[in-house]
């Protein structure tokens, strides 16, 4: 048993399919295939009913995972100490986005970031806050840029930013000419929001509730270009993060802000707790931080 097999089985555990796992780990299907079965005779237990449609994990199995979680977070630390040794901003760093903020804020801080840390190798992986999570929980990933809420609490939380909610809505709309809106405003009505998955849309499903707006059960968009085009085609409004509005001119779409009090969502950089190179992360936060005030 080694290391590498212990991921083929975290691989496997998530996507329930060899060819995807055997993709997420960069090796072939074949391959990833033969060393299950090899660690499944070395354990002398089954870990799989293999089907022709689906695979699924015996009761052994899934333990197995779990415990291979724990011993990857693990070497995830020994591998942190032994890079600790060296500079602090030196080495590779794995570092998850979520949807709604990854393709606004990495274009902005990058540059900046491997400018000030040329010996920082940096990885960006976006994905939706419960699987950035789990990355972030197994060792898969160092630390994640989202939307603070209850999900991150039980990770260390750096602050970086608030970021303001805006109004989209088709110009031609009758508020297209409104300079700024009062929150309450939106009382009793629809807003287009985005699909299951995306902390933005439990943000959005907050406010609503809160000022008595509804959700518009006819449509859901899996990505916020989606969302922006749907307003822009005067489906509907919508909630838009301020980032996501930038250098982004549409001239059948407009954004309006809103009086006090300003909807936002709290931007962070989460790592796990125990760490050893939580001055990496803290620091890392810092300049993110600048970066984006040095935008506004």
């Amino acid at each position: 048993m080694n290391i590498r097999d212990l991921e083929y089985l975290i691989a496997l555990s998530e996507f329930k399919h060899f060819r995807k796992a055997a993709d997420a780990c960069n090796v072939s299907q074949p391959t990833l295939s033969g060393q299950i079965r090899k660690l499944e005779d070395e354990l002398g237990a089954v870990l799989l009913e293999r089907t022709s449609r689906k695979v699924l994990f015996t009761q052994a199995g899934l333990t197995l995972v779990e415990q291979a979680k724990s011993v990857l977070r693990e070497v995830k630390i020994l591998k942190e100490m032994a890079s600790n040794q060296g500079k602090d901003m030196s080495g590779p760093i794995l570092i998850g986005v979520i949807p709604t903020l990854g393709p606004y804020i990495s274009p902005i801080i990058l540059p900046n970031l491997q400018s000030l840390f040329p010996e920082l190798e940096i990885y960006i992986y976006e994905l939706q806050t419960n699987e950035l999570l789990e990355h972030l929980e197994s060792g898969q990933l160092d630390c994640g840029i989202l939307s603070l809420s209850k999900e991150t609490e039980p990770f260390i939380e750096v602050p970086i930013f608030n970021e303001k909610m805006l109004l989209a809505v088709s110009t031609q709309h009758s508020w297209a000419k409104e300079e700024q809106l009062d929150l309450a405003r939106l009382r009793d009505k629809e807003m287009l929001m985005l699909d299951n998955g995306h902390c933005l849309r439990t943000q959005t499903m907050d406010y609503c509730l809160s000022i008595g707006a509804k959700e518009n059960r006819h449509f859901k968009a899996n990505s916020l270009e989606t969302l922006r085009n749907m307003v822009a085609a005067n489906i509907g409004i919508a909630l838009m993060p301020e980032l996501a509005t930038r250098n982004l001119a549409i001239p059948s779409l407009k954004y309006i802000p809103f009086a006090d009090p300003e909807p936002f969502r709290s931007i962070g950089l989460v790592y796990r707790p125990g760490s050893p190179l939580r001055l990496r992360y803290e620091r890392l936060a810092k300049e993110i931080e600048k970066i984006i005030a040095g935008c506004e």
